[in-house]
């Protein structure tokens, strides 16, 4: 082999040699590169589970936020309805009741405005120039007043009766309408008792009137003992 021959092979394999080692070189480099970037990730990758657990919390908070609220409104209803069912009587499904009738009273003046609450029970207003003097409730029992010499008997069924004086001032025994003698007792203030005796003296009913004046319908007539011992009876 000739000296210029070896010459051009050593440069050859030179040039191989310095090749091999840029790429030597250059995958060194990606590897480096790749290395870096696998290394950098994983705390992207952490920072990104941190995320979505912070937003999958913050979903649970804002599902909590509404549950709350929504429990909050249903209580508030259920408070709202509780505060409409222990306010003033109703009836008709939660509605105000509606007077069923208005009914002049015996004064002339005044009158009853008469309200069916539910079954044997009837409420009356008396109201006299545009304001309220008494009400009266019958439930399941008749109810009586005694208003300045005025009598009012509210029956359980809705009807009203009236009437002016007759009133006898007890203690003492009366006879009044429907042939009852009536014996009135004071028992103390504002409480009165009655006994009713018929014609043949037989004791037939005893009623009391205690710091409220009291009212009933027997055998078609009306009768109404005060809280103050006045007995009235009308037919």
């Amino acid at each position: 082999m000739s000296s210029s021959t070896t010459v051009r092979t050593a440069r050859r394999r030179g040039l191989r040699m310095a090749a091999l080692a840029l790429t030597a070189a250059a995958g060194l480099t990606l590897t480096a590169c790749s290395g870096s970037d696998t290394a950098g990730a994983k705390p992207a990758g952490r920072t990104d589970q941190g995320s979505a657990a912070a937003e999958s919390s913050g979903a649970g908070s804002s599902a909590g936020d509404k549950s709350s609220d929504a429990g909050a409104e249903v209580g508030t209803k259920a408070g709202s309805g509780g505060k409409q069912s222990g306010s003033s009587p109703t009836a008709n499904g939660g509605k105000a009741a509606a007077p069923v009738r208005t009914q002049r009273l015996a004064d002339g003046v005044s009158k009853a405005e008469i309200t069916k609450v539910g079954p044997q029970h009837y409420r009356a207003k008396i109201v006299a120039r545009g304001s309220v003097l008494a009400t009266m409730e019958a439930k399941q029992q008749d109810d009586g007043l005694d208003a300045n010499d005025m009598f009012v008997v509210l029956t359980s069924d809705g009807q009203v009766n009236s009437w002016m004086g007759g009133g006898h001032q007890g203690p003492g025994t009366f006879e009044i309408e429907g042939g009852w003698t009536v014996k009135v007792t004071k028992l103390g203030d504002l409480h009165y008792r009655a006994q009713f005796f018929s014609e043949s003296g037989d004791a037939d009913d005893t009623v009391e009137a205690n710091q409220h004046d009291i009212g009933f319908v027997s055998n078609g007539v009306s009768i109404v003992l005060s809280a103050g011992g006045v007995l009235s009876a009308h037919q």
